[in-house]
Formats: C-alpha cells, structure tokens, sequence
C-alpha cells in the first residue's frame, strides 16, 4: 500500500472537529496521519498523570474511516514541568548560554534525566498502543538538530577520545597536537570545538555527536520493539543534506528510512528533490517514506511564496518515482497560534479546504487508482554516487575556497545523469558496490581502508570509476597522507597531484569533446604510468597549470579510473559525463525535452513501470519507443505523446493494464 496522508494535531481542537477532519481527509484519499510528535505535555500533564483518551479516540476515528496511523515519540518537546523538575537537561549553546525552554528540541541529548523521561514516555506509549493493528508505524522524536556544548558533553566526548585512542600519546600524534602548542597531558584538557579548532578534534566531534544520537534513538527504537509487531516500522524523519551526523549511521537502526522535504520560496527544482529523495533511498538502499511536504507556503523563508498551481502535484509524483511508499503533507490544519501559524495547511483554521486541497485530492485518488501496479515497486540504477560524511566535514571545516560545497560538487556529477534521465543511487562510501557499472567518488578527500579495499575491487573486476578533485588527501584522523593525492588510489589512477589551485577566475579546459573552463577549484596532475592517458587539458591561465594535464584516464584490471583535476561548468561537465556513459553503454530511460523527468520502477509482478513527469509550465511533447498503456487517464498511446503543464503519465506495456 502506497502510504498518503499528513501531519495532525487533534489536541489542538475540539473533538466535535475530528469528526468533520477525518471526513475532508478520507475524501482527499488519505490513509494514513501522523500523530502525537508534539503532544508531550498533553499526554502527560505532570509526572505521574498520564491523558491518552484523546489519542485512543482519535485513532479509532481514523481506523472507522481506513485511515492508518503513524505515533511519533514527542520527546523532540519536553514539556515545562520536566524542565522545571531538571532545568540542566536543556542544551547549552557554543556561547555557553542554556537554550531557551519553547524553541524545540531544547534537550541535551546526553541528559540522563532527559533520557530517563524519554524512555518513560516512549515505554508507557509502547505499552498503551503498540499492539493497537491501527498503528502501522512509529516516528522517533522529530528532526534531530541540536548540538550542545555543556560540561556533560564534554566530560562524555573527553571518555569517546579515550576509548577510541586508548592513550594522549597516540591521539597526540594522530592529531598533530604540536602545531600551535596544543598537546594534551590530560584528557580534561580536551576542549569542545568551537570555530577555527583543530580538525582532526573538529572531526571527531561531529562523530561524537552521532554517537550520542546513535544511543538516544536506540534507547527509544529497543523500548518500542518490546511492544510493537515485526511489521510495524520505526522510523525518524531526517533533513536531507543535514550534516551534523552521519545519516547512515542513524539509519541502521530503524526500519525505514523518511525524510522533510519544503521549497521555501520560488519552484520546485526537481533535480536537487529528486537528489535527496535518491539520498534518502540510499541511507538503508531501500524505498522510504515522505514524513513531511508542503501544502502551500512555508512561513520561515525570506518570502514564503506558494508554488505555483499543479508544481506541488507534479512534485508528489516525482517523490513516487524516486521510490517513496508514503508521502504526508504538514501540516493538516492551521492552529490558531504558536510559531507555525503562517505555515501551508490543507484546510485552513476555520477547518475549510485550502485551494491546494483539491490538487491534494486529485493526487490522492489517482494513487489509490495504481497502488496495486506499483506495489513491491523498487528503483534500480547501474550509476552510484559516493557519499561521505567525514569527507563533508572535513571539507566544511577547511573549504580553502568559499564556494566550495561538498554537496554542491556531488550534484555538480548528479545533474548530468539525470538531465538525461539515467538513475543515480547516492550511497554510503562503506558501501558494496558489486552492482554498479559506473561508480563517482566526488571530493572523498579522506580515504579510509575499506574504501580503498572496495575501490580496487570494483575495478579490478571491470567497473568503471571517477575520482574528483580533493579526492584522496587525507586518512581517518583528517591528516594528510604521506604520499600525493589520490593516496592509496594513486596507483588505481596512475596519477598523482602536484599542486592544487583554488580559483579566483575560471581557467581554459580543452578537452576531446569540449573546449570550457574549470572554476573554483583546479588541479595539475602529474602521469605516473605509462597507460595513462589524457582526455583534456588546461589552456593558458596561471602559468602553473598552462597545458597540463587535466583530465586523465588509466586502466586498472578489468576497469578504467579517471581522474579529474577540475570543476567544469555545466556544459562542459554535461558534455564529459556524455562520453562517459557512451563509452560505458549506460542507456537513458527515456529521452525527453528539458523540464521533463522519466523515471523507471521495477517489479516481480508487473514489470517495468515508467513514470513520466513534466516539471515545467509549458507543453512538452516526447516520443514513447513502443505503445504503451497510461494508468492515470486509462488509455493507450503511441508515437509523439504531448505533455500538458505538470502532466504525469504512469505507463506501462498494454498487457499490465489494471481491471
């Protein structure tokens, strides 16, 4: 079943209300909310009074109408009673100021009042609903997002760095501690970083914070489990590119992975979602949920602007295609006050249907038309893009150019494969990539063994591998190697970097098939093999770089590694990863005009299923390569098909047409 439905706050209203919710709700085609992520202090008013008649309601009301529910653990609200009762379980911001009660998520997360509290809640929900066959989920806490510096922390992450490094002799080197004086004779030295620290502290912070996350959903996800079905799914809903923690590290506990996706202002870019819901999907390599989108505006971007008509439609499709089994929209209903009244709602706070309301509805019925076809539904791709979070932070932490993203360098390789509709997967740098004819490892600037190890397995056995600028400087302690970049992969990539630019102006990039500019960032390489060979180099510029070597390829086993020493603009960038997927025989779902999406879902039971999305305002007109049957209008079509403004076509071959 294809999950759809939204966020609601029952506690907020009257009960004479719910009535009239639940109606409008089974109408748009919902069947499924999300409930109780805030309801904290509603739930239990004080320590030792417990108030879940409401919520028992509530999903019995729901369950009357096919409408499944989704808990989520409130602990991401602590109500003002256990503030009161332990006032240091608010975190500590990097001023040393205590966070304000109100704010959300104003925990320490390494309170071990705040944990016995959460655990508590969590236990007495679990014991309460966790058999309840309406509950189909449960969401933990709610889009984790505090870091805290207060003396706790510190004393815990000073213990994390002596388990880890075992003595101050060997962090002391591992961290290169003599620069600027900073070795450490005891452990209660060690600082938290705040600002320009040291990077190799700077890192293992970030991972302690993962760490302590790691525990505290653990604590929540072992409690649940004692109560719950097998089938019924733990989740959280992350934020995306969010970098505080490594998501793939949070994700192994949990069943399924979820994300929030909002625009705050302007259009839906479909390439940047389409990104993250393909990173999402790679956090477990499994389809995920939608916990949050928006129905409207947002109310906390510089203009909260509404997309326009039909873009959030084509944009529910579009989270279909990437492999979503639900999608809620936040919120239901507009509250009277607190901090998110101006945020889009389904139905405004005098409960009528908002203008989108109706958009919603037609999206709802047109999914409960083809659950059946896209059930058991997964996307495949032959293309990985490798993600890495030690690789961001060290970057983040030393960007030696202020326009360089990690993240905006990964889609920098991203855009070009799916402007011409050939599905990527973004996964974790640990992961095993046996099934991929093309792997890109863009900007993994720390290496460690075991993606050196999978690396060189992968091409050895004939894949095809890309390493980027900033690939390869560094180890686990964000220390520079020894050797030249690429490291341990030199030998893989039969080059080596001499030198590396950041950029003040674009430098000439000749190339076999383009002739454009590297910007930000480049590299001149040095051929430290005979077999390799290069594809493009720089024109005149700097001097330095003046017809160097810029983009190299080398075979290696079976496979080819190429290296490359710039940041292309997109054409050149379009017109590079062109050659490489022809050279590759990596084929196109679909060909289609710009603005257009095709995306293909695979499945035992019907096959292939192709959906076709155009993003934009105007017609498109694409050529199908064989008749094939649309589910959504329930006709055959052929030939040159024209797409009308967000049009969506779910097709199939005639013979899967649904009775």
């Amino acid at each position: 079943m294809f999950y759809f439905g939204a966020a609601y706050y029952p506690e907020h209203w009257p009960e004479k209300t719910w009535i009239d919710d639940i109606r409008l709700m089974r109408k748009a085609g919902m069947n499924v909310v999300r409930l109780g992520e805030f309801a904290w202090s509603t739930l239990q008013p004080a320590q030792n009074d417990w108030n879940f008649d409401w919520l028992e309601k509530v999903i019995e009301l729901l369950s009357k109408e096919g409408i499944s529910t989704i808990l989520g653990t409130p602990t991401a609200s602590p109500p003002a009673w256990l503030v009161a009762q332990h006032p240091d379980l608010l975190a500590m911001d990097e001023t040393g100021h205590w966070v304000q009660f109100g704010t959300r998520c104003h925990y320490c997360v390494n309170s071990p009042e705040f944990r016995e509290a959460a655990e508590k809640i969590v236990r007495t929900l679990g014991e309460h609903f966790g058999s309840n066959p309406n509950v189909i989920g449960w969401q933990l806490d709610n889009e984790y997002n505090r870091i805290c510096y207060c003396e706790r922390c510190r004393n815990l992450f000073q213990h994390f760095l002596e388990e880890k490094y075992g003595s101050l002799d060997n962090l002391n080197e591992r961290w290169s501690t003599r620069y600027w004086s900073q070795t450490y004779s005891s452990w209660k030295q060690i600082p938290l970083p705040i600002g320009y620290h040291n990077p190799a502290l700077r890192l293992e912070f970030k991972r302690f914070i993962t760490s302590s996350y790691q525990k505290f959903q653990k604590l929540q996800a072992d409690t649940l489990r004692q109560f719950i079905p097998p089938d019924v799914r733990i989740t959280h809903n992350f934020m995306g590119w969010f970098s505080e923690f490594n998501h793939y590290d949070m994700n192994a506990e949990l069943d399924i992975s979820s994300w929030d996706y909002y625009i705050p202002s302007g259009h839906h870019d479909f390439m940047y979602s389409g990104a993250t819901h393909d990173l999402t999907h790679g956090f477990k390599r499994k389809n995920f949920w939608l916990m949050e989108t928006q129905p409207g505006s947002v109310n906390w971007a510089e203009v909260n602007s509404v997309p326009e008509k039909g873009e959030l439609y084509a944009s529910a499709w579009h989270t279909v295609a990437h492999g979503a089994e639900a999608l809620l929209y936040w919120q239901w209903r507009s509250a009277y006050g607190g901090q998110e009244q101006y945020h889009g709602t389904l139905v405004d706070q005098s409960g009528q249907p908002r203008p989108f309301y109706a958009e919603a509805e037609v999206f709802g019925k047109e999914i409960a038309k083809v659950s059946k076809l896209l059930e058991g539904t997964e996307v495949s791709s032959e293309v990985a893009i490798l993600n890495d979070y030690d690789s961001h932070w060290s970057i983040e932490f030393q960007p030696h150019h202020r326009d360089f993203s990690y993240t905006k360098h990964l889609l920098h390789y991203y855009k070009p494969l799916i402007k011409r509709n050939i599905p990527v997967d973004i996964i974790s740098a640990d992961a095993c990539l046996d099934q991929y004819k093309l792997v890109i490892a863009p900007a993994l600037v720390i290496l460690q063994d075991n993606h050196v190890n999978e690396l060189k397995k992968f091409v050895a056995r004939g894949g095809h591998l890309i390493l980027t600028i900033r690939t390869g400087m560094k180890d686990q302690f964000n220390a520079f190697f020894h050797q030249r970049q690429p490291g341990p992969l030199a030998g893989i990539a039969g080059v080596e970097v001499e030198e590396y630019y950041a950029l003040q102006e674009p430098v000439p990039v000749i190339g076999d098939r383009f002739q454009g500019t590297s910007q930000i960032w480049a590299e001149r390489l040095k051929l430290v093999d005979d077999n390799t060979t290069t594809l493009a180099s720089f024109g005149v510029s700097n001097g330095w770089l003046d017809g160097q070597p810029a983009i190299t390829v080398h075979p290696s086993g079976s496979g080819l590694v190429y290296y490359i020493g710039v940041y292309l603009d997109e054409e050149s960038q379009q017109a590079f990863m062109n050659r490489v997927m022809d050279a590759i025989g990596i084929k196109p779902v679909l060909d289609t005009p710009e603005g257009v999406e095709a995306r293909k879902l695979l499945s035992r039971n019907t096959g292939e299923i192709l959906i076709v999305i155009n993003h934009i305002k105007e017609p498109k007109r694409i050529q199908l390569p064989e008749a094939m049957f649309d589910h959504l209008l329930d006709q055959a079509m052929t030939g040159t098909v024209t797409l009308a403004p967000y049009q969506v076509l779910v097709l199939s071959k005639p013979k899967k047409r649904l009775t």
